[in-house]
């Protein structure tokens, strides 16, 4: 009898600690419940999305480099899935393809299934038109001169101009604006896109991983894929906000939060372009053996480039191409 009451006893402490472990996971998964059920999801607020055939115009202001506007122009091209336009995989084209999901959850008869972006037109204004410092109506101005129908005009800045509130809380934007063409006597609105050239600005903010952030964890930067830390950052940010303008044009469309202070597709994915991400560390990447170049995706001509990671609304999660 005295050794069944001293076995019960010896098995007293390793039940209790069973229960614990089981107390313990079933608060671990109520935890991660309820964490998941608080992130927002990407939700649509039935406005009218990009549809169709669109160009994507470049206007170029200030002074670049023909070699810095073919970096920007290729990778515009390479979001193509025209397959005559070969690129390698993971490809930029690929990455866009997430995009089209959006389109697929938001058909209805006002909308097509999918868009279908090129290369328009390119304007170029080395002569500094507006001057060196721009508001936000410059680049309206400057926008303008873009196609107005089906058409993206996308607004870049060389690494001299001030731009407001570049740096300082953003570096580049994606907004609508009436235009000056009128579709069956009524005004309609475009959209545009500005990005700006911060390599002598703030690279440590805008053009991150390819340079040592200002602020956080200080790693090394990684080496650009083509070989200049500012415009190889505003492909960065350019296709960010070519996803935020194809999902959210007007801004009811796809969103996450509080309008004027939300998320859309990339900047839901902020500082992550590859698995393994963390504050600090871009992810796990691809990296050319002949010049160390970090990318996760390849464009046509030859090109590499490194492409945010974005939120997949099928997934409801952050989707990288590596």
């Amino acid at each position: 009898m005295a050794s069944f009451f001293a076995s019960k006893t010896a098995l007293l402490p390793k039940l209790f600690l069973a229960l614990c472990l089981l107390q313990m996971a079933s608060a671990t998964r109520r935890l991660a419940e309820l964490v998941q059920d608080q992130s927002p999801p990407m939700k649509y607020h039935n406005g009218p999305l990009l549809s169709g055939k669109i160009s994507i115009n470049l206007i170029w202001y200030g002074r670049f480099k023909p070699s810095q506007r073919t970096i920007v122009s290729d990778f515009v091209t390479s979001l193509s899935s025209d397959p005559s336009l070969a690129q390698a995989p993971p490809s930029v084209s690929q990455w866009w393809k997430t995009v089209d999901k959006y389109y697929h959850l938001s058909s209805s008869k006002r909308h097509a299934p999918s868009l279908r972006l090129s290369l328009g037109r390119q304007v170029l204004d080395e002569s500094y038109s507006l001057g060196k410092s721009l508001t936000s109506k410059h680049l309206v101005e400057l926008a303008s001169r873009g196609e107005q129908r089906n058409a993206i005009n996308v607004v870049l800045t060389s690494s001299d101009v001030a731009v407001e509130g570049f740096c300082m809380s953003r570096c580049g934007s994606h907004d609508s604006a009436v235009g000056s063409v009128k579709v069956k006597g009524r005004s309609s609105r475009f959209a545009y896109i500005w990005v700006g050239n911060s390599e002598t600005q703030c690279p440590g903010q805008c053009a991150w991983p390819f340079h040592q952030p200002l602020y956080g964890p200080q790693s090394p930067p990684l080496v650009a894929p083509n070989g200049d830390v500012g415009v190889d950052g505003m492909v960065i940010n350019l296709a960010g906000l070519l996803a935020g303008t194809a999902t959210n044009p007007f801004s009811n469309g796809y969103y996450q939060g509080e309008a004027g202070a939300s998320l859309e597709a990339a900047s839901a994915c902020t500082g992550i372009y590859g698995n393994g991400a963390y504050p600090g560390y871009a992810g796990n990447l691809l990296v050319e053996e002949a010049t160390g170049a970090s990318y996760n995706a390849h464009g046509v001509n030859g090109r590499k480039y490194l492409v945010p990671a974005l939120y997949d609304p099928s997934t409801s999660s952050c989707s990288t191409l590596v």
